[in-house]
């Protein structure tokens, strides 16, 4: 199981005064000393945090794996495309959302530009995924698209409570077996806490997760590198008991 961390929200708080702390490329090099396996960042149309000049930096300096998000636009993925990190991640993209709100739009109007996307970023050696939701008809649409991975969006497990919570971690578990049959990567994402990833992680098919706003929210408190380091722990620890029942909340002692 991998961890890569989204190092976004450094940035937005170094956006709020416009100013140049504190550094996502200097946190990317602390992610990585914690033993992340990669970093993720989102480069948004509009640059409300990581900016083109943080994307140029980071693909010079991460030594791990670089995973960039970006929507499906003409102009994003021609950026993607001259930066040719090792994964691409298409994303869908709202103005007025505050996160992402779900996986891709897959319907028909939307398959040529995903198409392309897809293959004009594989023609340049990239690792290509899509985000989307833990259905059977998107990932069939993904590897329809000619997608190696898709990214399954974790945010309806992640807000729910209860018998809730256990039939949305059922459709993720459903959804992992169902993308490896198809010979997708698995991946997910969104929402993932240290109280809530446990189960996730354990599930086998799942092979990376992408969480940011937990590990950054905690790194205020204890530091980047003991944030990435316990949370590391949670997922290692959990893939490492696949098949056993899964711990629906995770211990807090840190």
């Amino acid at each position: 199981m991998r961890l890569y961390v989204n190092i976004d929200h450094v940035a937005t708080v170094r956006q709020a005064r416009r100013t140049d702390e504190p550094d996502p490329v200097r946190a990317a090099v602390l992610v990585e000393q914690a033993g992340a396996h990669g970093i993720t960042v989102h480069l948004r149309e509009d640059r409300r945090h990581i900016q083109d000049r943080d994307l140029r930096l980071l693909a010079e300096t991460v030594r791990t794996c670089l995973n960039l998000e970006v929507s499906a636009e003409p102009a994003m993925v021609a950026i993607a495309e001259e930066f040719a990190p090792l994964q691409v991640t298409l994303v869908p993209e709202r103005r007025e959302e505050v996160t992402t709100e779900g996986g891709l739009d897959l319907a028909s109007s939307n398959e040529g530009r995903l198409r392309e996307a897809v293959a004009s970023l594989s023609q340049k050696g990239v690792r290509v995924s899509l985000f989307v939701d833990p259905d059977r008809r998107s990932l069939d649409r993904s590897q329809a698209l000619g997608a190696q991975a898709v990214e399954l969006h974790t945010g309806e497990y992640a807000n729910a409570r209860g018998d809730h919570r256990v039939a949305q971690w059922e459709r993720l578990r459903a959804a992992a077996s169902h993308g490896v049959a198809l010979g997708l990567s698995v991946h997910a994402g969104h929402g993932l806490t240290y109280e809530n990833v446990t189960p996730v992680a354990a599930i086998p098919e799942i092979e990376e997760v992408n969480i940011g706003h937990s590990i950054i929210s905690r790194a205020v408190f204890v530091g980047l590198e003991r944030a990435v380091a316990e949370m590391l722990h949670l997922v290692q620890d959990a893939s490492a008991r696949m098949g056993e029942p899964p711990s629906w909340r995770a211990p807090l002692g840190f």
